[in-house]
Order: structure tokens, then sequence, then C-alpha cells
């Protein structure tokens, strides 16, 4: 499994509907991707669950490297630069990922928690704790899917988790969810990747 993420802030002044208008009517366009098991189409929105900024940052989980180059590099993600400007796009490796208790319901928000992993315990210990975290995440009331990957070059873990309700029961960057495309999401890999 690969994560891969871009974000677009976008000035406080910026009216949102645009991006909510764009994921309504191109959304549809990864439902169906090769190769990728979930997008989550994010936004967040200055002054609304604690968020400074208005942002809209998809944040993708790949079965397959393929699928995300051709995203990348065939035309999927050409729209986006030609409408916004090239970001850039972060990747991780997967090291976990559990679908929650209502993997069947529809995801309404998103937490994404950044932790750096620190120098000094053994780099084994860290990526458990990362997996173990997954599974807590999943097991709890209105998980929709829980993930940890980890950044080795700037040796950071990211966790990734939807949620069914507003009010999640995870900590970090709250976003919105305006669409969720999983075509391979009963194929991205259970439990720890390594």
């Amino acid at each position: 499994m690969h994560a891969m993420q871009y974000e677009l802030t976008l000035p406080a002044d910026y009216d949102m509907g645009i991006v909510r208008s764009r994921v309504a009517r191109a959304g549809h366009l990864t439902d169906d991707w090769e190769g990728l098991g979930l997008k989550a189409y994010l936004i967040r929105e200055r002054g609304l669950h604690g968020s400074p900024v208005n942002q809209y940052a998809p944040f993708y989980l790949w079965n397959t490297v393929e699928g995300m180059n051709t995203f990348l590099w065939g035309g999927g993600f050409q729209g986006l630069c030609d409408d916004f400007g090239r970001p850039g796009v972060q990747q991780w490796t997967g090291l976990a990922q559990e679908p929650g208790g209502a993997a069947d319901s529809p995801a309404a928000t998103a937490v994404r928690r950044r932790q750096r992993v620190p120098d000094g315990p053994a780099l084994s210990r860290t990526v458990e704790e990362a997996a173990a975290e997954a599974g807590r995440l999943a097991r709890l009331d209105g998980a929709v899917l829980a993930a940890a990957v980890v950044d080795a070059r700037r040796w950071e873990v990211v966790h990734f988790s939807l949620w069914e309700q507003d009010a999640p029961k995870a900590e970090g960057d709250l976003f919105q969810v305006l669409h969720v495309s999983a075509p391979g999401r009963r194929r991205l890999p259970r439990g720890r990747q390594w």
C-alpha cells in the first residue's frame, strides 16, 4: 500500500463552494481508477473545526504503484495542475490499514495526525506502535477506516482515519469529506504490512 496527499492552501476569502462544485462535477472520475484503493476528497474551511486555513487536500491509498503513476503522469493529476498550479505531492509507504466497524457507511470526516519518528527507540518499535494505533482507531465507534503510513526521508508517521460522524474520536487535523472513490478498498492489505 502506498499513500499520497497534496494540499492546496487557498486564500482566506476563497469561496470553498468552487471546490465543492468541482468535486461534485468530477469526483466520480476516480470511482473506477485502476490500482486505487481509496481517494478521500477532503477540505478544511477557515474558522470551522479549528482550521486556520481554506484547503483542498485529497488523500489516497493506492494498491499499486502503476495506478498511482498513471494518475500522476497519465492525466488525472493534470486537470488539478491546470486549474490550481502544480502542488507538491507527499508520498508515504504503508505500515498498516484496518477497516472500521462502520466500513460500509459513508465517511463525513477525516483526521490526519502527523507524528515525528523519535531518535533513539528502535524503528521496529515505532512502526509496531503505529500499526497498533491504526488497529485501535479502527475499533472505535464510527470508524470507517484507519491507516498508518511512514515517510522514511523525513521520518514522519502519518495516522489517517475516516469517520461516519462529524465528531470523530481521533486527534489531528480535521477534514470534511466531500466524496470517497473506493474502487479497490476491499483489496487494500489489512493489518501490518511488513
